[in-house]
């Protein structure tokens, strides 16, 4: 089903899988590319147990339709009410307690690498390719891509990556913590689909969520608060366990 211009989505599996298509490059039309709310309205309907995002065709997605964008621009607010709707989608992304891959083919540039990196694993094809351009447009990363590449890899390689313009491959990006794996050419999505398989099939949301909501909480929580955290969930996993064995006994 198209859910916004250029996405569409589609659920497999308990698997939900978010694929940007339409124009040339799979360009973006507009930064809230995917509402906030379109997006908790799917996640509360299908309860899936990961996300996959992946471009149609060749490509993961060039970036923004500069046209499009400018037009936008021609009221500065409501480009910015855009730009901030677009930077919370990717945060929600970010902060998902169910795993979210990024499937690469491709040209991977601008908004459609500010996309990639919010996700919690990039799988990059051989023939992937990776850049911020937008300092080429007298333009920055908009979306919150720069703190995700910060935290990624070295300062000099976020910066030339960012200011210089460089272009990298699949091999580079992972070299330097861009990309977490690499696949075959134009075999990016299969490659994220066997994997997020070998991590959700036979296991329950609930068992999902709380290794997610664990992992999260090492980068907000004092190490003390992670550590209780942590040990609270287990126990609450176990309680559940402990039920369902006996439950299973007395039928």
């Amino acid at each position: 089903m198209m859910v916004s211009e250029n996405l569409r989505y589609e659920l497999t599996d308990r698997i939900g899988v978010f694929t940007l298509c339409g124009s040339r490059g799979n360009l973006l039309p507009a930064p809230d590319f995917l509402d906030p709310e379109t997006f908790t309205a799917i996640l509360v309907r299908d309860e899936p147990k990961g996300l996959i995002i992946h471009g149609a065709g060749r490509n993961f997605s060039a970036g923004a339709d500069l046209s499009k964008l400018y037009s936008q621009g021609e009221d500065p607010g409501n480009l910015h009410y855009r730009m901030d709707r677009g930077a919370h989608t990717l945060s929600m992304i970010e902060n998902l307690d169910i795993p979210v891959i990024a499937a690469i083919n491709g040209i991977c540039f601008g908004g459609g690498l500010e996309i990639a990196l919010a996700c919690h694993i990039r799988i990059a094809a051989a023939n992937a390719l990776f850049a911020f351009p937008e300092v080429n447009l007298n333009l920055i990363p908009g979306l919150g891509g720069i703190k995700r590449i910060d935290a990624l890899t070295t300062k000099i390689s976020a910066l030339t990556l960012i200011l210089g313009g460089d272009m990298v491959n699949a091999e580079e990006a992972l070299k330097l913590g861009i990309v977490d794996r690499l696949a075959p050419a134009n075999a990016a999505r299969e490659e994220g689909l066997r994997l997020m398989m070998k991590m959700t099939s036979g296991r329950s949301l609930r068992v999902i969520k709380a290794v997610m909501q664990t992992l999260n909480n090492v980068g907000k929580l004092t190490p003390a608060d992670a550590y209780a955290e942590e040990i609270r969930s287990f126990c609450s996993l176990a309680a559940a366990e402990l039920l369902r064995q006996k439950t299973e006994e007395r039928s």
